[in-house]
């Protein structure tokens, strides 16, 4: 790789280094904003003038102004003079971009399906979408018990959970308390804490769950 490659050429290195899976031919118009919109925003960050950056990066302010409003795609040598001047990695400047990139799509009925057994047999879990970066892992279920499906109030995981009704009639426990929940109803909740459908009262029953937790917990 040589200096005199554009922002574009670079991504790529930058993609690979952070581990997200970012496409290296977007456009332009969806690249230089946001990575001069990083810029700017790391620059202030560290109380820097343009002027300021300007000179520690040995460029002039006239460039500077052009790459945080994102008329130009500057070069490798000029992104490393940056980079270097707000002591941050390259992969950094392109953080915001990456996370833009971060999209999840299943088409209706093609979610990773896992169906519990032992004490939770009958329990269909279908992953509804999975993010590969950030420092928060989100897990959007949709759960469907089926006729045969036994209740299992005994789940703990780390983090926050959240669950909206869809059809039939659950009591669900969490810690030491029981709620009655009837589609349109929904629950937050710790989810350290036992939970889980106690009683299944009308079937068929199906309901969102979407499960967040740090990243370093996963």
């Amino acid at each position: 790789m040589t200096t005199g490659q554009t922002a574009h050429a670079v991504i790529e290195a930058a993609a690979a280094e952070t581990g997200l899976d970012v496409p290296v031919t977007a456009p332009s118009r969806s690249l230089e904003p946001a990575l001069g919109a990083r810029i700017r925003a790391l620059r202030r960050q560290h109380d820097l003038s343009v002027s300021d950056l300007a000179g520690a990066a040995g460029i002039s302010t006239g460039m500077l102004s052009k790459i945080e409003n994102g008329q130009i795609s500057p070069s490798l040598s000029t992104l490393h003079s940056i980079a270097v001047a707000l002591s941050t990695p390259v992969s950094s400047l392109f953080a915001t971009f990456e996370e833009r990139q971060d999209c999840s799509y299943v088409p209706a009925g093609q979610g990773g399906v896992i169906e519990r057994r032992g004490t939770k047999a009958g329990h269909i879990y279908q992953l509804l979408g999975h993010m590969l970066g950030g420092d928060v892992v989100v897990e959007p279920f949709l759960i469907e018990l089926k006729d045969d499906a036994a209740p299992y109030s005994g789940a703990q995981n780390a983090g926050t959970e959240f669950i909206y009704m869809l059809s039939g009639e659950i009591v669900y426990r969490h810690g030491s308390r029981t709620h009655h929940l009837k589609p349109g109803d929904a629950m937050l909740f710790d989810s350290g804490a036992l939970h889980g459908p106690e009683t299944l009262v009308k079937r068929p029953i199906t309901y969102l769950s979407v499960i967040i937790y740090p990243r370093s917990a996963s």
